[in-house]
């Protein structure tokens, strides 16, 4: 992941997990982290443990993988389908086409971003 996105990793955010208030106090670490990589959204699919008003705070907004691509598709579909044929490029054992791809995104419950990415 660093040689991918080379400030991914985020230092420093212990100190405030124990001010944090969530459902599982497990997962206050993340919430920790993203405020102090200034994060405006967390995307996990495990929206109860991380509730829009403990977020909002902290300016900060939950949203699912879906959501999140979805964002992404209208900020520029172009380099989403990029990505997507990328990741095809990228499945050797078997090979894939980027159909695999969607089929694969939609089973992991990008359903809406696959809907919208099949339409284009």
């Amino acid at each position: 992941m660093l040689t991918a996105v080379r400030d991914c990793l985020v230092t420093g955010y212990e100190p405030l997990i124990p001010a944090l208030d969530l459902p599982d106090p497990d997962d206050r670490h993340v919430l920790a982290a993203a405020i102090k990589a200034r994060a405006q959204v967390i995307v996990t699919n495990n929206r109860k443990d991380f509730p829009a008003d403990s977020l909002h705070r902290w300016d900060i907004d939950p949203k699912d993988g879906d959501e999140f691509v979805l964002d992404q598709i209208g900020l520029n579909a172009k380099v989403v389908w990029s990505c997507v044929q990328q990741i095809a490029n990228s499945w050797r054992r078997p090979p894939a086409t980027i159909g695999d791809v969607l089929t694969s995104l939609e089973r992991c419950g990008l359903v809406q971003s696959v809907a919208e990415l099949r339409a284009m």
